[in-house]
């Protein structure tokens, strides 16, 4: 298992804000939120197979948006932090947070999942 000071030396300053502390980038500001290369996006932390380009769309929410995550990459846990209880993505490998996912995206799943663009690094084909 990874200690708090392991992250704090492999993450940088903003990425450990993120993955870590469960902070967000401000919107429209991710390098992958208008990114559409073929490729496969894994997690910063940890390298684990996340999301397929082939399931990623413009949303125009601000975070880069997928309609559905690769089988067993994720987990969701009920994030209190605001008033209404949202489901908060986080890494199932590693446990970092990742975004949140919300039931208003397009088929065939029907679910947005809303991801920071840096808990994510990109693999292309």
């Amino acid at each position: 298992m990874t200690s708090e000071q392991e992250w704090k030396n492999k993450l940088t300053k903003e990425q450990y804000h993120i993955l870590r502390k469960k902070g967000t980038e401000a919107p429209f500001s991710g390098k992958y939120v208008k990114h559409n290369k073929k490729g496969k996006y894994v997690c910063a932390a940890c390298g684990n197979e996340l999301f397929g380009s082939n399931t990623k769309y413009d949303s125009n929410c601000g975070w880069p948006s997928f309609y559905d995550a690769k089988k067993d990459a994720v987990e969701f846990k009920t994030d209190f932090k605001l008033l209404i209880p949202r489901k908060e993505v986080v890494c199932k490998k590693c446990g970092g947070h990742l975004g949140h996912v919300f039931r208003d995206g397009p088929k065939p799943t029907g679910k947005r999942f809303c991801i920071n663009s840096l808990s994510l690094k990109f693999k292309g084909n």
